[in-house]
């Protein structure tokens, strides 16, 4: 039988490995922390993604559109949380008008349900919100992420796979007699291939692996709020502003959860560490690693000022935080808002100081590595795990 090694422990690796072990791989599934989904996955937005905002034909796209079906069906089989719930994108302003029109024609492209309506129409959606045009897209849901987590561990145990919390790669080498070996500290592990889903630490897994990866992860925190219960009637489903093209991340934006809260954000600050969900989270390491990287300079030139420091503003400023708000929902002001945490994404960027904007999965002899899996991943993780388990050859006995 062929044995695999899956490296990360959240929904990616978790969905990897449920593919692998229903083609009939022997998987073991490594992770560092004590608790599976301890970072990107446990810490999102939880929303079901509908696929409009990807360039058409694109990995994004294709496995966004595909995977919002199949992370639906899997959650109801397998009594996860989830509501397909719906959402606005709004253009406030008239200016915004064209980008919105071109979300439209991206839904069209992408096979993704969407429609632009007007004012009246919105406010049957959202009474408090402000447009004056808007896309309803009928395919965005909500979900319990961690839950669907918690499904693929009950199934890996089910079906025999080897789960391993508290388990760090701390070495990669090839296999005396072919595949790879995988030192945690306490053991050597073998196996005829590895698939690296490590997430904020996806490129240096790959280093140890030998592989010198074209991008490097640079972590970014997305901060969030919740209104106060008493002023969660403002929102009934998902707000999102119209984003700006010239920018890559959506903006901040409103989402009631399964639990009845309403969630605010993210806004996208530079992580002072790749686990740092605070400003106080400081590694001199990572941000070593960050200024030796040529493209993080190209990329600091380029969003800075004022884009950057815009968001470093908000995140220091409830006031702000609420005023981006206020542009979607006018009723909302300082008092209606209190913090509620914050996620940090894996973002891969390129040496030119651009981001890669697409799925990013590179393969070397008995190795598979995940290497950009940002926002939809999540939505996206069953169509992504039959991607990375078509790519591992069969094994020649």
């Amino acid at each position: 039988m062929q044995r695999a090694i899956v490296i990360g422990g959240g929904i990616i690796g978790l969905a990897v490995a449920w593919e692998l072990t229903r083609r009939g791989t022997a998987v073991t599934v490594l992770e560092k922390e004590d608790r599976w989904a301890a970072h990107q996955t446990g810490h999102n937005s939880n929303v079901v993604h509908a696929g409009l905002y990807y360039k058409p034909g694109s990995a994004k796209a294709r496995l966004s559109v595909a995977g919002n079906r199949s992370i639906v069906d899997f959650a109801r089989a397998n009594g996860v949380g989830v509501e397909v719930c719906g959402k606005l994108v709004v253009a406030t302003e008239e200016a915004e008008l064209p980008a919105l029109h071109v979300l439209a024609e991206r839904a069209e492209a992408n096979g993704v349900p969407a429609r632009l309506i007007g004012p009246a129409e919105a406010h049957d959606y959202e009474p408090e919100v402000t447009c004056v045009r808007a896309l309803r897209v009928d395919s965005t849901g909500i979900i319990d992420f961690p839950g669907i987590c918690d499904a693929l561990v009950r199934l890996l145990t089910e079906r025999g796979a080897d789960l391993r919390l508290g388990a760090p790669a701390l070495a990669i080498r090839p296999g005396r007699t072919g595949g790879v070996e995988v030192a945690t500290g306490s053991e050597v592990i073998r196996a005829d291939a590895l698939v690296n889903c490590a997430g904020l630490h996806s490129d240096r897994v790959a280093r140890l692996a030998g592989i010198s990866p074209r991008a490097r992860i640079v972590p970014f925190r997305g901060e969030y709020y919740e209104l106060r219960p008493e002023r969660r009637g403002l929102v009934r489903g998902l707000i999102y502003p119209v984003p700006d093209p010239s920018l890559p991340f959506l903006g901040v934006h409103l989402t009631r959860m399964l639990d009845g809260s309403v969630h605010a954000g993210p806004n996208a600050v530079l992580a002072l560490r790749r686990e740092g969900y605070r400003w106080r989270d400081i590694s001199p390491t990572d941000l070593a690693d960050v200024a030796r990287f040529p493209g993080s300079w190209r990329l600091a030139r380029r969003y800075a000022y004022p884009t950057g420091m815009d968001e470093v503003l908000r995140s220091l400023s409830r006031r702000r935080f609420a005023a981006s708000l206020a542009r979607l929902v006018p009723a909302i002001g300082p008092d209606d808002i209190v913090r509620h945490g914050s996620g940090v994404r894996a973002q891969a960027l390129l040496p030119d100081g651009s981001l890669v904007d697409d799925f990013l999965i590179e393969t070397a002899p008995h190795q598979v590595h995940v290497l950009n899996a940002p926002s939809p991943a999540a939505t996206s993780a069953l169509e992504i795990a039959k991607v990375v388990a078509d790519r591992i050859p069969a094994r020649v006995d």
